[in-house]
């Protein structure tokens, strides 16, 4: 007989509560007469006697050549493999393009039109001034060769009797490796960064600020003037944390007189951070605003020290999180408002 730990066995083979309420019990191998068995649930082989199956033999999710055993399937050549929930599709591949039309805040208010051209992809600012003074412009219909000019958004503005589309923005975040210049064009053919990137987009993107050739890390392209203006002017003071290994370990009078700051073309450098994340004096963390070319390296130049190795870790508040070396990938939406905003320090 079954027994169960709320309830007690008396004299005449019947159970009950401590308050004499009885229940009746099944037997296993109970005849005519006697109490009425419990059915049992049937399955396979042992359906014939009623008893219940055992772990592992109950009728489980039934695939492939399993399903004339009744056998539970195990993870093996039979397994079956479930889509994974909010699993990614080749539409929202890992360099996923995304691209941002630009917001026209004031459709009345006049822009230079050298800048009008470098934000429609068609050349820089600088090579706008050339071609205006060519004469291969026109602003609805009339040539423009004065510098200076200013026009409207709603403008109609055609370069080589081809009308100008304002192009959409293009923002990429580059692990930039070695032995790569961050430049559009070298004159000695080496290997720049717009070659990495080449095939992202058709887009005619730049990088914001510069990174020297054997530097790597974090590097932004884009085509967006307005914020690599922001991200570069030393007013705004961006935020760049640089990982950096020297040729000797840096001694505490040199670590107090970097803390102080060091004088770089009539600027005081001060870093606002210096730490020593492994345990020898050689590799250094450091945190600057300031947006000096080669910085770091003539600042340890500036104490008796070379730089071997320099990494940037973060720009703008972007890392390099997820983007093996020489690889990149593009900006989500909100990391851009982010930039836009200027919530980024």
């Amino acid at each position: 007989m079954f027994e169960t730990s709320n309830y007690r066995r008396n004299p005449q083979g019947q159970s009950g509560r401590e308050t004499g309420h009885s229940r009746p019990r099944f037997v296993r191998n109970a005849g005519e007469g006697d109490e009425q068995r419990r059915p049992r649930f049937q399955a396979g082989e042992r359906s014939q006697n009623g008893e219940r199956p055992q772990f592992g033999r109950r009728p489980r999710f039934q695939t492939g050549e399993r399903q004339q055993t009744g056998e539970r399937p195990h993870y093996g050549a039979e397994r079956v493999m479930r889509p994974r929930r909010n699993a990614p599709t080749a539409a929202f591949g890992e360099n996923k393009r995304q691209k941002f039309h630009e917001r026209i805040e004031d459709p009345t208010k006049p822009i230079r039109l050298n800048k009008y051209l470098a934000n429609a992809g068609i050349c820089s600012r600088r090579e706008a001034d050339d071609f205006i003074q060519a004469g291969v412009i026109t602003v609805n219909g009339e040539v423009v060769s004065s510098l200076g000019t200013k026009v409207l958004p709603t403008d109609h503005v055609m370069f080589h009797n081809q009308p100008v589309r304002r192009e959409r923005k293009i923002y990429i975040l580059l692990n930039k490796p070695k032995n790569t210049v961050t430049t559009t064009d070298d004159p000695q053919e080496r290997r720049t960064v717009i070659d990495i990137v080449r095939n992202a987009c058709a887009e005619r993107i730049y990088p914001v600020g510069r990174l020297d050739r054997n530097t790597t890390g974090v590097l932004l392209l884009t085509n967006d003037g307005d914020l690599a203006a922001k991200l570069t002017h030393p007013k705004f003071g961006k935020k760049k944390i640089y990982a950096a290994t020297l040729d000797h370990e840096l001694t505490e009078v040199d670590e107090a007189i970097l803390r102080n700051g060091v004088t770089l073309d009539g600027e005081r450098i001060v870093p606002d951070a210096l730490e020593f994340p492994k345990e020898d004096r050689r590799h250094i963390g450091l945190e600057i605003h300031s947006g000096q070319n080669r910085v770091v390296r003539r600042m340890f130049e500036k104490v008796g020290y070379k730089v071997v190795t320099l990494d940037r870790v973060s720009f703008a508040g972007l890392t390099k999180k997820n983007v093996a070396r020489g690889k990149y990938r593009f900006l989500t939406p909100k990391e851009v408002a982010m930039l836009q905003m200027g919530a980024f320090e």
